[in-house]
């Protein structure tokens, strides 16, 4: 990656400032993993055992079967994988991460076909409806599957949203002209550099003038980061490429997933300001960004210019009224995948409300979420897509 030297100036005010954090937090202490893990692990094996219950009733399957403990000790090898995926990893592991966590898709379906078996059931017995049981189950485990299979299919299928966003004092050299928001890559035991080469085949296909990189490079695991991210060693782009740090790329050592990146070529932002031709980029890694009073201080010490527009990378759309009020023109997130699929899609939207998903305004601040690149968990999508945004700036 190359950035012009003669266009892209560097706020050297800021970045060496003391008391910034150097690492993540300690968000995964091995109590709480091993507290999170079982509680998990309960959640889904009764899920399991719900689904293969119904499906025993409904289909008139005597007893237990041996097959029906294949979904409950997949859901717990989707756990046990993904922790020993944070420190290990071989061809085995990951396909065993990869085919548990493609179940864990389907069991979201099947639970609510299995709910939706007894409520049709109990329906028709009320109203006396002559619907045979073995009819309504493969009726709606079918639907499941199907739904399922599609979601597989349509996560894997890579889009290019474009918007458009007018910012004030937009300098005439940025005018009509692009730049690429890329996020929520979660390079790790699925998605690995052949995703990332599809990516950059995409940006190159595309051309943006920057692209801009919202944290979630990784899915965490701290194995192979360096060959996870090699690719972009052979990506350029005219102003730069730009990166800063999501909740997954601080569940270890934040250190060890910058450094990765840093080697590659691409600017890590950390919680600094660069000035392109007249467009001013700040980048604040999640940990900072995630706490209102210290994204304020950030805001603050980056000593943005009022009279030039602004794009702020944070992972999360939270705290968007500090932005705002620090003077912010445009913030560019991720981390919500839009709900990845049906029904947490209106759980995420319950959370960040309008700003979960797509453009939309803060004040005199716009926002854009975006659903992500990759997926984490069950590589599926359904009512979502995979995306790169190519954001076309005009002058308001």
């Amino acid at each position: 990656m190359t950035a012009s030297t003669s266009s892209l100036k560097e706020t050297p005010a800021f970045p060496a400032d003391p008391a910034a954090p150097t690492s993540a937090r300690p968000h995964m202490e091995l109590r709480r993993i091993a507290i999170f893990a079982g509680v998990l692990s309960a959640i889904l094996l009764l899920a399991n055992g719900f689904v293969c219950g119904t499906w025993s009733h409904f289909f008139g399957v005597p007893g237990w079967l041996w097959w029906q403990f294949i979904p409950g000790s997949l859901a717990i090898a989707f756990i046990a994988s993904a922790i020993v995926g944070f420190r290990f990893s071989n061809p085995l592991l990951r396909i065993v991460y990869a085919v548990s966590a493609s179940w864990l898709g389907a069991l979201n379906f099947a639970f609510f076909a299995a709910a939706s078996c007894w409520i049709i059931d109990g329906l028709a017995w009320f109203t006396g409806l002559p619907l045979p049981p073995f009819g309504i189950a493969a009726v709606l485990f079918s639907f499941a599957f199907l739904t399922a299979t599609y979601g597989l299919i349509n996560a894997a299928w890579l889009r290019v949203t474009r918007v458009k966003v007018a910012l004030p004092n937009l300098p005439e050299r940025w005018q009509g002209r692009t730049v690429a928001l890329v996020t929520d890559l979660h390079l790790g035991h699925i998605s690995g550099q052949q995703f990332l080469g599809r990516i950059l085949a995409r940006l190159r296909s595309v051309q943006p003038e920057a692209v801009l990189i919202s944290g979630d490079m990784f899915d965490g695991t701290t194995v192979g980061v360096n060959d996870l991210v090699a690719g972009w060693r052979g990506f350029s782009a005219a102003r730069g490429v730009f990166y800063v740090a999501g909740n997954h790329d601080e569940f270890a050592d934040r250190r060890i997933y910058l450094d990765a990146v840093s080697r590659t070529g691409v600017r890590v932002l950390t919680n600094e300001k660069v000035s392109i031709d007249g467009l001013q980029i700040v980048g604040v890694h999640d940990s900072e960004a995630e706490d209102p009073n210290e994204l304020g201080d950030i805001l603050q010490r980056v000593r943005l210019d009022p009279a030039l527009p602004s794009i702020l990378l944070a992972h999360r759309p939270g705290n968007l009224p500090v932005a705002e009020a620090a003077g912010i023109s445009l913030q560019l997130s991720g981390h919500t995948h839009q709900g990845q699929m049906w029904p947490w899609n209106l759980l995420v939207s319950r959370i960040y409300g309008p700003f979960a998903y797509g453009l939309n305004r803060l004040g005199k601040m716009w926002v854009y979420t975006s659903s992500g690149a990759g997926t984490w968990g069950p590589p599926l999508r359904v009512g979502t897509k995979s995306e790169i945004v190519l954001i076309q700036l005009e002058r308001q």
